[in-house]
């Protein structure tokens, strides 16, 4: 009896928290099938735009709430209609959007390089090493508020990236329409030199053909505001702080502004590896000229070369190789200063 005894005691002590019995033996009340439907959650998280409270959502709702007011037939929404699905949220680096830097270096480094910022957030209880530190004091130096934020705070606003405890707001860029480019000649009482860019979506290509554009004396860049590369902190650490001095403006139809170019007196001469005239023998380049790039596996495209006035390369010692867009748009710029230069 004893040895029974001690082996349902030792059973029942053994057992599991949340067991069939309670410790006094008895059959522990069970739950109606409520715990099982509690387990089985509440479905995938939905979107952030979709999330009561959420930023995403507030913005959703004021983009949404403005459309329904707008006086144009097209955007006037009737009393019957269903809502439309919340827009898309912007991608990192969009027009408006604001982009976040995460990570321990590259944040220091975007700090260094002096790109617009408008907050550095730091982990709460972060472990602080010379890098937390340096960061702190740049953005303190310029002016850049520094926040205090939480594991999960951080994780919403980088995305999910491996931020280290740190992370750095970007400011949106604020691009300039592509007439503000041949203002900005003309105040400066110059011939006008605009580098614009076709299909080219890397960022440190942006970048870099923007620190070119700055060392050979163009007036600015004009990039399309779509399939192709914006303003983020890549362009603004590849271009060496030349963003600060050279404008970048954004269109919405690229071959209709080369058009417009070409309908105040400014030729098009775009970079093409087929074509007849080498960079260094471009008559027209002591003429107005915007001097345009295209992507390095695909050049330019159809539309964009048929608005052009004259297609020149670059010569090459193997027909078969290729130059990324940086470094063609800086051989040239360097070639049309060099012929501007000569008076030629």
């Amino acid at each position: 009896m004893s040895g029974a005894g001690g082996s349902r005691s030792r059973r029942t002590q053994g057992s599991p928290k949340g067991g069939g019995r309670t410790k006094s033996g008895k059959p522990r009340r069970g739950t109606g099938g409520q715990g099982r439907r509690r387990l089985e959650g509440k479905g995938p998280t939905p979107p952030a735009a979709m999330r009561p409270g959420h930023p995403a959502q507030r913005h959703a709702a004021g983009a949404a709430a403005a459309a329904a007011a707008s006086p144009g037939p097209a955007r006037a929404r009737r009393s019957g209609d269903a809502p439309g699905p919340p827009p898309a949220r912007p991608p990192r680096g969009a027009a408006g959007a604001a982009e976040f830097v995460a990570g321990r270096n590259p944040v220091v480094e975007s700090l260094r390089a002096g790109i617009p910022s408008a907050a550095l957030y730091v982990g709460a209880r972060v472990a602080r090493d010379e890098r937390v530190s340096e960061a702190i004091k740049l953005a303190a130096g310029r002016g850049v508020p520094v926040l205090e934020a939480g594991a999960a705070e951080l994780d919403r606003l980088t995305g999910g990236a491996v931020h280290q405890g740190l992370a750095l707001r970007v400011r949106p860029y604020d691009y300039a329409h592509p007439d503000d480019l041949l203002g900005r000649a003309a105040a400066a009482g110059q011939l006008p030199l605009v580098a614009a860019l076709d299909g080219v979506t890397d960022p440190r290509n942006l970048g870099a053909v923007v620190r070119s554009a700055a060392a050979f004396g163009a007036h600015g860049v004009v990039v399309p505001a779509r399939r192709g590369a914006g303003v983020t902190a890549g362009a603004w650490k590849a271009s060496a702080g030349a963003l600060a001095r050279i404008p970048v403006a954004r269109a919405a139809n690229l071959a209709r502004a080369l058009q417009s170019y070409r309908d105040a007196g400014v030729f098009v001469a775009g970079l093409d590896a087929a074509g007849d005239t080498v960079i260094r023998d471009l008559d027209l380049a002591t003429a107005p000229l915007v001097l345009v790039i295209g992507s390095e596996g695909r050049g330019l495209s159809r539309i964009v070369s048929q608005a052009c006035d004259v297609l020149v390369r670059i010569p090459i010692a193997a027909r078969t190789e290729s130059l990324n867009a940086g470094v063609a748009a800086g051989i040239a710029l360097y070639e049309v200063a060099a012929i501007r230069g000569r008076g030629v």
